[in-house]
């Protein structure tokens, strides 16, 4: 199986009393000079990912928010392009309906690959409802056609042999011959999603990656991520468990003792504060009636119950873990619980926060660490009779000649 970095760039320096942190958060909460740090250690911790074997490092697009503070991940992308050898570029990924023209993001992610020689993989997403509705006003009905016709500008820009003319309800371009254009043609390409069935049949039908980015865990996956592989059999679909990721919070330490004791406040504060308006949520328009059908028939993961509870910090460290919203304790135990995940959901991909909330850099590092030469060296057999078309052809044969590999005499089992 494959293993990503994702640098969800969260503030950590909030005040527990701040109201919101998305949208419309106090712009006195912020200090520039702290942001621009935050930037510098999430770029050193991917850089160490890199050196220690992570399959690809990620980087997605918030606005207006302190818990993801990249509003362009292209820049922090190009930044690592330029500063890593072996571990595919994650973009995961640019909102397409808010690229006027979307153009931009066909020529920005081709720069993004030339300078790392083909290690791309191109991220479209739809945006979540504070970006796309409410920090950028795009019409919530809007935002799926939009999308759309930016991912068809966007892949013939990258693939036509000739210059050509776009005329689209949105986007109307008399010349469009972008430079520059990819190393790879046309790199890999993942859509992530929360469990929409229209996301479902497009990367069905274009053989995508679909990315279930969830935090709560596997409870909370297991009815969504069932009704994935269950349209991916309607379909006729390859059940190639590599056109799945996941996300997981993983907290790595030499005991148990160790990871509650360096974990638990940055956990806590990652759940607590991630504060924002209700109406914020889910505007008319956003949520197709195919998909609000499929949620209502769907199991219910996690209950409303256990949701009041994460938001106001009554959970205890090995609630979290209990849960599965943390994978937590030595490498022999997160190994396994790895493992079990992977197998259970049937993912090839999983994109690991290895920094949380407002975890001090140092023990960031040592997780990266001992995740990245206890942990996945021994996973990397889950799924590997399966073909991965899904991550650059040159990111995976560089990791494969340069990633830790796995002790597996008596005294290390």
């Amino acid at each position: 199986m494959k293993f990503h970095w994702f640098a969800e760039a969260t503030y950590g320096d909030l005040p527990k009393d701040v109201s919101s942190v998305s949208v419309d958060i106090p712009r006195d909460v912020l200090d520039p000079y702290t942001v621009g740090q935050h930037y510098k250690m999430f770029t050193r911790l991917m850089q160490q990912a890199d050196a220690l074997g992570w399959d690809g490092l990620a980087v997605n697009e918030h606005h207006q928010t302190a818990f993801a503070m990249t509003p362009s991940p292209n820049l922090l992308a190009a930044t690592l392009a330029d500063t890593t050898q072996n571990a595919a570029i994650l973009i995961i990924g640019d909102s397409l309906a808010l690229y006027n023209p979307p153009i931009r993001v066909a020529e920005e992610m081709a720069y993004i690959d030339c300078v790392s020689e083909g290690r791309v993989i191109a991220g479209f997403v739809f945006g979540t409802p504070p970006d796309t509705a409410f920090a950028y006003g795009i019409p919530p009905a809007e935002i799926r056609d939009r999308f759309h016709e930016a991912r068809q500008l966007i892949t013939r820009a990258w693939t036509e042999p000739e210059p050509f003319a776009f005329n689209g309800k949105y986007n109307k371009l008399r010349y469009v011959n972008a430079v520059p254009r990819p190393i790879q043609g046309r790199p890999p390409i993942w859509v992530p999603g929360t469990g929409s069935v229209e996301t479902w049949d497009l990367v069905l039908q274009e053989d995508y990656c679909y990315g279930y980015l969830s935090f709560l865990g596997l409870d909370n996956a297991r009815p969504i991520v069932k009704g994935f592989w269950d349209r991916v059999d309607e379909l006729g679909a390859e059940a190639n468990p590599n056109r799945m990721a996941f996300t997981q919070l993983i907290c790595v330490a030499d005991s148990d003792a160790e990871a509650e004791a360096k974990y638990a406040e940055a956990v806590n504060y990652f759940f607590t504060m991630q504060k924002g308006q209700p109406h914020f949520g889910t505007p008319p328009g956003y949520t197709s009636i195919a998909t609000q059908r499929e949620q209502l028939r769907r199991a219910k993961g996690v209950s409303p119950e256990v949701r009041a509870k994460l938001a106001r910090g009554e959970l205890s460290f090995w609630d979290y873990d209990d849960l599965g919203f943390i994978i937590a304790g030595t490498p022999e135990k997160v190994r396994q619980r790895v493992r079990d995940l992977a197998v259970e959901l049937r993912v090839g991909q999983l994109i690991t926060c290895m920094h949380i909330g407002n975890l001090p850099e140092e023990v960031a590092a040592e997780n990266n660490h001992l995740f990245g030469t206890q942990v996945a060296p021994h996973l990397r057999d889950v799924w590997s009779e399966y073909e991965d078309r899904w991550t650059p052809q040159v990111s995976q044969q560089r990791v494969a000649a340069h990633a830790p590999r796995a002790d597996l005499s008596p005294t290390s089992a």
